[in-house]
């Protein structure tokens, strides 16, 4: 029996005029009005009086009707849309209000059964049946959701639209295949890339495999005298994926045997823990899920940042969500299990604005989502994803460059607590426990997640590789791991069920005993009918995998139990250093943990690198630049994001000291601060930096960049700059290319001399090497759209008492302005210059790209922290992206207090007024100072450049006197913010 209620608005609805403000935005002038009905299907059979009662748990009586499989709106309509969820596509709603149902009813549902939501729009307007489909699929993906579309008439001669049940049903019995390797190469490269061929000649999807690997297993199960099965090739693949094994990273590249990794990586945080000595403050580094280092003596904090780039361009909504959740679940595995205290994020993306389409294929019938598609669904995904988990969002950032329109850049971290006790921060799985799922269950959705991350974004990328996470039930199992079980001792090892999903995790666990053995039939899953390579490799979400002592079972389980988590016993890890896997009694892998973990041929790699020359911008030197510095500051890049900051809660559990947006004029930091615990006035300081636009010129100068901006966003704050700790992503682009492989190895030889340098390990990683797209324009025509070159390096610190952290925003009238640090002509591929070449429609972004001198910075650093340790600093802001000029604007629109600042003989070789107010140069800080203080001051900076250039006013003026002592800005604060909150306002429409 299936029922459908739809609940009704009977006061006005501000979903359906954002809905109407979005269909306008499309062109569609002659839509008037748009309603908005939420639908409920229930496939159970249901009483009545029983539909009533849902129907009460479902709606607000004073807001909301409810009716029971047939609806009709009062007011005349034109078409009907209505939009769900394809199926196996995880519906979050539906199963919180299917254990909404089996509480209030004290009902269960069979796996027949089930409840699934959509959404009806009724459009009222003149339109054809082509502009309401547009319009439909202007909200819905197809590659996750459905459409029905009824015109009025149709709609009352149907009473309603179709009981439409999204119910898994895979047509094909559950079966093992072998895969035959006794065949050409070139068919050995065609499993490799588009995967195994079923028995109806489909491929699969990608196993990101190339020719050397593929004979490495052939020649493995040839010596073993038999076919594998796919269960086996399957298993490989996953292991073996760029996005597992780092291959790029690994591998020998040029004269360096060790690879990228070890020896630039992993050498610096050696040396540097070395140098430390006694005052080494790592504690767990690169061999966990996540990085920790030391709080206090009670206390760990951990740190990890993952990219979810590949699923967000297909389902931005759903890979974003999944990479919040995703790499919460890093610090839950971290250890025995660290508390989830912060996320972060970072996104990049093309501008919104843009509208010319792209398409994965050459008939067009495959459209690339929109910048702003993606923009939106990226953003409320990690909204989803962080605020229902209970875990707050603090800090973040936003770029954009047309690059990042064939595959946006999404990074996601979390920031975890965990006390510091070494039987809780140290695991391993031991021979006899048992191997436990715990938390969701397996389906179709996720599956070659991990190889599919691996490639270019193309007409092949599959559409199993989208999954939607489940923060509720995440939520739930996070719970009962952290706050309970872990204390208990009721686990010896923990993993996440990520990339490769069981097949990676039980692996992974499976090194720290010897092997292990699994029945694949005892897996609990979504729905009946997936074949075992889909039940081993689906990276469905909200699942972990726990090593379990069989003595500890019986209680572990009664807990899940009691908490609403689902755990069950899928194997046993052994000491045999061997993997098994059956399947209906029938062993459906047998390979041997050797192979598996290192049978990956080493390859060699080859890298060439030039120096590229680009033109330099031909510019008059102007008197007046006060145009220049409003638009400058209205970029996307450099203007207020706080359209996005004030929906992510960054106050749920109380820790929060410095916010997000600061200041009376709420203006984004580059640094936020929390109190992880709340009996300690020790703080934690999270930041991040980024400089895609150096590597257009030289990737050592933009990885020197990122890693000095991180460390100076903390120092700025209060954090010591003696207990700063980097997580490092690379993103890059073409990766086997010779010449994007000589921008990594510039890029990654900077990681080791700047971090070696500050003393600043690398704690944790993470590298995405294939961001690009290849598809085609409106004509036909291939294109092929790289990211630049990205690094994003996040730091994270220490402050001892968080009541001397200092924010940005000027603070009285009065207070002296200083610079900190020298300004050169470093104008090469910085905003103003990037803007100029984006107005000119030339590649005119200059070569001086900023040169980062770490001894220098390093002095004022430890200089600035002194001062703030005593007080002396009012408010102080890093000079990064936009250069002195956005700097000032930040401090003056942030307190809503004037400025009258001169540009004269401030430290450096700058030679003109535009590039005294825009140049890039790294390593500088401007701070306010109590004039009582200006000796103490001024005494600690007696060896390091800078300059009092001004004081803050009350007369709401912002005015800069250039280098010559000429007026070049005349403004106001108020015109100021109107600029810097432009974009903001105009996005949050």
């Amino acid at each position: 029996m299936i029922h459908r209620l739809l609940v009704d608005m009977i006061v006005p609805d501000t979903r359906a005029l954002n809905k109407k403000a979005h269909i306008l935005s499309f062109g569609f002038s002659s839509v008037r009005e748009v309603r908005v009905v939420d639908v409920y299907t229930i496939e159970k059979n249901v009483t009545s009086a029983h539909l009533k009662k849902i129907g009460s748990v479902l709606s607000s009586p004073v807001t909301q009707k409810v009716y029971c499989d047939t609806f009709f709106p009062q007011k005349s309509f034109d078409w009907a849309v209505e939009i769900g969820f394809l199926p196996g596509v995880t519906d979050n709603v539906a199963a919180t209000i299917k254990e909404c149902i089996g509480d209030h009813l004290k009902i269960s549902f069979n796996e027949k059964e089930g409840v699934y939501t959509s959404t009806l729009l009724f459009l009222i307007g003149s339109l054809s049946k082509s502009d309401a489909e547009k319009i439909a699929y202007s909200f819905a993906n197809p590659l996750i959701e459905r459409v029905s579309i009824k015109s009025s008439l149709q709609y009352k001669n149907d009473r309603g639209m179709d009981m439409i049940v999204p119910r898994v049903t895979l047509l094909t019995a559950p079966h093992v295949d072998l895969v035959e390797f006794n065949v050409s190469d070139e068919e050995l490269i065609a499993i490799g890339k588009q995967g195994i061929q079923d028995g109806n000649k489909e491929r699969r999807g990608p196993l990101a495999l190339d020719l050397p690997s593929m004979k490495a297993i052939q020649k493995y199960f040839s010596v073993k005298g038999r076919s594998p099965t796919d269960v086996e090739v399957e298993s490989i693949a996953q292991t073996w994926s760029e996005h597992c094994k780092h291959t790029i990273f690994s591998r020998p590249l040029d004269e360096i045997s060790d690879g990228l990794y070890k020896h630039y990586i992993k050498r610096a945080t050696v040396e540097i823990r070395k140098k430390l000595g006694k005052k080494d403050f790592c504690v767990s580094v690169f061999t966990d899920n996540s990085g920790a280092i030391a709080f206090d003596k009670n206390y760990l904090v951990t740190h990890k940042v993952e990219t979810h780039n590949s699923p967000s361009a297909l389902d931005p909504f759903g890979g974003s969500i999944t990479g919040i959740v995703g790499v919460n679940r890093d610090a839950i595995g971290f250890g025995l299990g660290a508390k989830p205290a912060a996320n972060t994020y970072g996104f990049c993306f093309a501008d919104s604005l843009d509208n010319v389409p792209l398409y994965k294929d050459k008939e067009k019938t495959r459209p690339l989502l929109s910048p702003k598609r993606i923009m939106d669904g990226v953003i409320a995904g990690v909204n989803s994803g962080g605020n229902c988990s209970g875990i707050p969002t603090p800090q973040g950032f936003v770029y954009v460059d047309p690059r990042y329109k064939g595959k946006p850049l999404v990074f996601v971290g979390t920031v975890g607590l965990i006390p510091n006790k070494k039987h809780l921060y140290e695991k391993k799985a031991r021979n006899g426990d048992y191997i436990v799922m715990i938390g969701g269950r397996v389906g179709i959705d996720g599956i070659h997640g991990a190889t599919f991350s691996s490639e270019s974004l193309s007409s092949g990328s599959p559409a199993t590789a989208v999954q939607i996470g489940d923060p509720i039930t995440q939520k739930k199992l996070s719970d009962m791991l952290i706050k309970e079980a872990r204390d208990m001792g009721l686990y010896t090892s923990i993993t996440d069920n990520g990339a490769g999903g069981l097949s990676c995790s039980v692996a992974e666990m499976a090194k720290e005993c010897g092997g292990f053995i699994v029945d694949l039939e005892k897996v609990p899953l979504k729905y009946p009918g997936l074949s075992p390579w889909q039940i081993w490799i689906s990276e469905s979400q909200e699942r972990m995998t726990l090593s379990v002592p069989k003595l500890k079972w019986k209680k572990l389980k009664k807990l899940s139990e009691s908490r609403g988590v689902e755990a069950t016993v899928i194997g046993t890890f052994t000491k045999k250093s061997q993997c098994t896997v059956l399947y209906r009694k029938k062993i459906v892998m047998d390979m041997s943990m050797q192979f598996l973990h290192y049978g990956l041929p080493t390859l060699p790699q080859h890298s060439e690198w030039n120096t590229v020359t680009y033109k330099e911008p031909v510019l008059p030197k102007r008197k007046e630049l006060t145009d220049i510095f409003l638009q400058m500051v209205s970029r996307p890049n450099v203007s207020s994001f706080e359209w996005i900051s004030s929906q992510y809660d960054h106050e749920v559990q109380g820790t929060s000291v410095l916010k997000p947006l600061q200041g009376r004029g709420r203006v984004n930091g580059d640094a936020t601060v929390i109190r992880p615990v709340l009996t300690s006035n020790k703080g934690v300081v999270l930041s991040q930096a980024l400089y895609p636009n150096y590597s257009d010129i030289d990737t050592y100068a933009m990885a020197a960049s990122s890693i000095d901006t991180a460390i100076r966003n903390l120092v700025v704050v209060g954090a010591d700059p003696k207990r700063i700790a980097l997580v490092d992503n690379f993103c890059w682009c073409s990766s086997k290319d010779p010449f994007r492989l000589g921008q990594l190895k510039r890029a990654v030889m900077a990681c080791y001399d700047y971090a070696t340098l500050y003393n600043t390990p690398f704690i944790s990683g993470k590298d995405s090497m294939f961001n690009d797209f290849s598809g085609f324009d409106a004509r036909g025509a291939p294109v092929k759209i790289s990211i630049p070159p990205t690094l994003l390096i996040s730091s994270i610190g220490i402050i001892e008492d968080v009541k001397k952290t200092v924010s940005l925003d000027a603070k009285c009238p009065g207070d002296l302005v200083y610079i900190l640090g020298k300004t050169g002509n470093e104008m090469g591929a910085s905003e103003y210059y990037v803007s100029l070449s984006e107005n000119e429609k030339n590649n005119a972004i200059g070569n001086s790209v900023p040169q980062v001198d770490a001894g220098k910075n390093r002095t004022l650093y430890e200089a600035l922290s002194r001062a703030i340790d005593l007080g002396l600093v009012a408010s102080a802001q890093s000079v990064n992206r936009g250069g002195l000029g956005v700097a000032l604007i930040k401090i003056a629109v942030g307190g809503m207090l004037g400025m009258n600042i001169s540009l004269e003989k401030i430290p450096g070789t700058v030679d003109r007024d535009d590039f005294a107010l825009f140049s890039e140069s790294q390593g500088r800080v401007i701070v306010t100072v109590n004039p009582r203080n200006k000796e103490k001051f001024e005494s600690l900076f007696s060896s390091i450049p800078y300059r009092n250039i001004g004081t803050v006013t009350d007369s709401l003026k912002f005015e800069i006197r250039g280098l010559s002592g000429n007026v070049i800005v005349d403004t106001t604060v108020k015109k100021l913010g109107q600029a810097y909150f432009y974009r903001s306002a105009k996005e949050s429409v």
